[in-house]
């Protein structure tokens, strides 16, 4: 290597260094999950109740929502049994309300929840559900469906405790939205939708809430082994699950842990596994910076991301094609017959 290649080399990992040193400068301070009132919607099962399983080990207070008052209840049981204080402090509680409904029954039931354990620290939008099908086999009721739970939820519980959060000057608000609300994916024109829409409720938000010391997580997991995927799996395309697979499948435990560690530091984007880490990088675009690292990892990798993301785009084309001469093979065979 010439001279002024290690020059460019040794200016090149001083900026890193300088970046690594100046990253905590605009990152927000970690709010503590011990003796914080969590509140998750969505929280009688899947990525809900791990979520609300891993902040009760670390000490909080929390509050389960969803409408199956039998589920919510079990799950309370459960959750109940990983309590760490002994001093009766630590609590789970539980609201039933439909959060896809008017809003002012929300925001009554999530008041209730606070007079019981105190101020929300950490609202947790999980409450979702998913239909697969082609465009032309989804209801119209299909798509306001999707919208009604995976979005409109999310607004009303959000709208619920935005004021209180601004009036203390704290607090952390999450969307989980899915790698489906990144990158369109075939049968999912209603669930993408939905999911595409909480990004930009979380963006726009972000900036009205952050003088106030809110900070936003748009959390976008993978395929996950839950109840709500295996009944999923009992609707979709072929096409939709061959491209699901490239992905694989994670426990709700370990999306649940990446979730939250993210949430506590101010994370805007929570990203799980390398596809995840890749989708963002590629899809960052104006989103919120909160550390000058990951700006610069997104700036550095995004050509290359952009290259393998054409390997991936081809390879979907050629499964729904194949998918397709199939259908057209079987329906010429069945016509013979």
């Amino acid at each position: 290597m010439t001279m002024w290649g290690w020059v460019a080399l040794a200016v090149f990992i001083v900026f890193i260094i300088i970046l690594y040193l100046l990253s905590p400068l605009i990152s927000p301070p970690p709010l503590k999950l011990r003796d914080a009132h969590v509140l998750v919607t969505g929280g009688s099962s899947g990525i809900g109740k791990a979520l609300a399983i891993q902040a009760v080990k670390q000490g909080a207070r929390v509050t389960l929502v969803a409408r199956n008052e039998k589920k919510l209840e079990e799950a309370k049981q459960e959750v109940t049994t990983y309590v760490t204080s002994q001093d009766k402090t630590q609590r789970v509680h539980t609201v039933s309300v439909d959060l896809s409904s008017d809003y002012p029954s929300v925001e009554k039931a999530f008041q209730e929840a606070e007079k019981t354990l105190g101020a929300v620290d950490f609202l947790i939008n999980c409450a979702g559900t998913s239909v697969a099908g082609r465009f032309e086999d989804l209801s119209i009721s299909d798509f306001k469906k999707m919208i009604d739970i995976n979005y409109m939820s999310a607004v009303h519980a959000t709208r619920a405790i935005v004021p209180a959060m601004k009036a203390r000057g704290q607090g952390r608000i999450v969307f989980v939205s899915s790698q489906a609300g990144q990158i369109g994916l075939f049968g999912f024109t209603a669930y993408s939708a939905s999911k595409f829409a909480l990004r930009g409720l979380a963006e726009a938000l972000q900036m009205e809430v952050k003088p106030y010391n809110i900070y936003l997580t748009l959390a976008f997991p993978p395929d996950t082994d839950t109840s709500g995927y295996r009944e999923e799996q009992k609707t979709k395309p072929l096409e939709t699950k061959l491209i699901s697979e490239t992905s694989g499948l994670l426990t709700a435990e370990n999306v649940a842990t990446v979730i939250l560690s993210d949430t506590v530091v101010g994370k805007f984007f929570s990203s799980i596994s390398l596809d995840g880490i890749m989708l963002s990088n590629l899809t960052c675009g104006f989103s919120p910076v909160t550390s000058l690292m990951e700006a610069t990892q997104q700036v550095v990798t995004m050509g290359l991301f952009r290259i393998i993301s054409l390997f991936y785009l081809a390879h979907f084309e050629r499964i729904i094609y194949r998918c397709k001469l199939q259908r057209d093979s079987e329906a010429g065979s069945k016509k013979q017959s």
